[in-house]
Parts: C-alpha cells; sequence; structure tokens
C-alpha cells in the first residue's frame, strides 16, 4: 500500500518477509532463522529489530488496520466538495489496492488474529470499526434510502469480495492487475448499486 518509492527500511524488509512466510506456512510454521534468512540476516539479529514473532504479527496486523483507516481519511478529505459518488470510488480504489498488492496480510489476518495479544486485538477492532464507519458514511451519502445496518452489511459484504483475492493463489488465476483491479471496482460498485436498489 505504500507509496513511497525509497528502499524499503531493513525492518519493513523483515516485516514484508514474515508476512509472505506467515501467510504461507502459518505463525507457529515459521522460525526466526527463515524470516532472518529471507532478508540476508541471523534469526537472533532480528531480535535488532523486533523482541520476537508477537511483535512482528503485532505489528503488520495493527500496522495495515491503521494504514488502511488512515488512506480512507486522506481520501475523503482529499474530496474536499466533489460528488460522493467519486469519493466512494477513490475508497474501493484504495481497498482494491491494499486487496491486490497485501494479500498476505488478508490471510494473515484470517488466519492469525486470535494469537494477537487482547490489547492488540481489540486495537485491530477499534480500528477497523472506525473504518467501516467511515465507509458506512459515504455510502449513505451516495444511497440515502439505506438505513444504516443494511449500509453496513454492505460494506462487510464488499470488503469480503474484495479480500477474497488471496484464495485465487494458483499462478495465473488473476487477470492483470488493470484489469482486476477494474473487474473487482465494477463488482463493489454493483454491490452497493444492489443493496441501494
Amino acid at each position: 500500500m505504500a507509496t513511497r518509492t525509497d528502499a524499503p527500511t531493513r525492518r519493513e524488509q523483515i516485516l514484508k518477509e514474515a508476512a509472505r512466510l506467515f501467510a504461507e506456512r502459518g505463525f507457529h510454521g515459521v522460525g526466526v532463522d527463515e524470516i532472518g534468512a529471507a532478508v540476508g540476516i541471523s534469526g537472533p539479529g532480528l531480535y535488532r529489530h523486533f523482541p520476537g514473532k508477537d511483535a512482528m504479527l503485532a505489528e503488520l496486523l495493527v500496522g495495515i488496520s491503521g494504514q488502511l483507516l488512515t488512506g480512507a481519511k486522506r481520501r475523503v478529505a482529499e474530496a474536499d466538495g466533489n460528488p460522493s459518488e467519486q469519493v466512494l470510488d477513490s475508497l474501493i480504489e484504495g481497498h482494491i489496492d491494499f486487496a491486490l498488492d497485501d494479500r498476505p496480510l488478508i490471510t494473515l489476518h484470517d488466519r492469525e488474529l486470535d494469537r494477537l495479544r487482547d490489547s492488540d486485538r481489540k486495537l485491530v477492532r477499534q480500528l477497523q470499526r472506525q473504518y467501516v464507519e467511515l465507509w458506512v458514511d459515504v455510502v449513505r451519502e451516495v444511497y440515502p434510502s439505506l438505513a444504516e445496518p443494511t449500509a453496513r452489511s454492505a460494506v462487510h459484504s464488499v470488503f469480503g469480495l474484495l479480500n477474497s483475492t488471496p484464495h485465487l493463489a494458483r499462478p495465473g488465476s488473476l487477470p492483470g492487475r488493470a484489469t482486476s483491479a477494474a473487474l473487482l471496482h465494477r463488482m463493489a460498485r454493483g454491490a452497493f448499486e444492489a443493496a441501494g436498489a
């Protein structure tokens, strides 16, 4: 999701490889030595950056929830008077970027959220609720006839649709990125249209 063009820091490299490995083999199926090897340092060298695997998992899951919320708030703020439909399209585009570019984090969230400490899990849930409510507000501006509970259900349904990309993991199972993004966008808008009909 990051738009930076400079090289990732060692910490970011570690998190990226940890996410990939955790998603592929599960949190308990990966050791610190394997994560270290993936970024060219010793397993014990990871402890200069993180106290342990639990801290990596927490930073990954809390971090992506925070990034999604921050990005959505920025998109809404940048709308500055644009029609609500354009704001909704921008939110959809932002989530599609996440769904296509950070697929391991979706898998990680689905499988490993319960492994977080209670405080970290509560923080993830709090950030996610804020993200959902931001979407609900925009969806209800576009479809004013939608009751709040229906709009919330529609938002969760669209997230389920967009977050299904990790289940298409076979090589060649997704068309090119631009084609996939356009398809997901049409499907998301179609789902909201159906809910608002």
